[in-house]
């Protein structure tokens, strides 16, 4: 399969602000996937990763550490998740193209740095609509998108900086969402 990091992208951000527009009140708080982060601070990781990921396009870098994220949001979450997903795009088109943009996973070609940066909203999109008991499952189309990119980052950053959790088990003929969950580390069945 052929994938457009940059189509990829932006569908990718859209499945996450969906999820975040989806939070009920009083859910900001609730337990996710991630084990040890709330569905708040997995929408700040979600935002900072965005901006990391393009530090080396703009210069910026993201305002506190994607790793350790707060669990407060400001008074207008969807907004602000809505102009950090806008720049990072707009980083990743101005670069499109290029074969070597620097990324905190090294130098890659721009269409593969916008599937790296899709992989991370999807995910975290996955995570915000689980934990808050939102129907907005990772497709299959997405997933299978996403698998190319998933297999070339997925260990070097859990090796590199400790991240993502070991990779889980999943019984013969699961969904192709199910593995790229599992491979994230994920339980793809996690409930609340």
């Amino acid at each position: 399969m052929t994938v457009d990091g940059f189509e990829l992208l932006g569908d990718a951000h859209d499945y996450l602000l969906t999820a975040v527009r989806g939070v009920p009140d009083g859910a900001w708080g609730d337990p996710t996937p991630c084990s040890e982060w709330t569905v708040r601070q997995v929408l700040n990781h979600a935002r900072l990763d965005q901006q990391a990921l393009v530090m080396g396009i703009t210069g910026v870098e993201p305002a506190s550490d994607p790793f350790e994220p707060v669990d407060a949001t400001g008074e207008k979450p969807v907004a602000e998740l809505t102009a950090v997903l806008e720049a990072a795009a707009a980083a990743w088109e101005s670069r499109r193209g290029d074969e070597s943009v620097p990324t905190p996973m090294g130098p890659m070609p721009a269409g593969v740095g916008a599937a790296a940066a899709a992989l991370d909203a999807g995910i975290h999109a996955w995570d915000i609509a689980r934990a808050t008991g939102q129907d907005l499952p990772l497709t299959e189309e997405m997933a299978e998108a996403l698998e190319d990119i998933a297999s070339r980052i997925v260990d070097f950053v859990r090796d590199s900086f400790g991240k993502y959790a070991p990779a889980r088990a999943v019984p013969e003929g699961a969904s192709r969402a199910e593995r790229l969950l599992a491979f994230t580390g994920r339980d793809p069945h996690w409930s609340r």
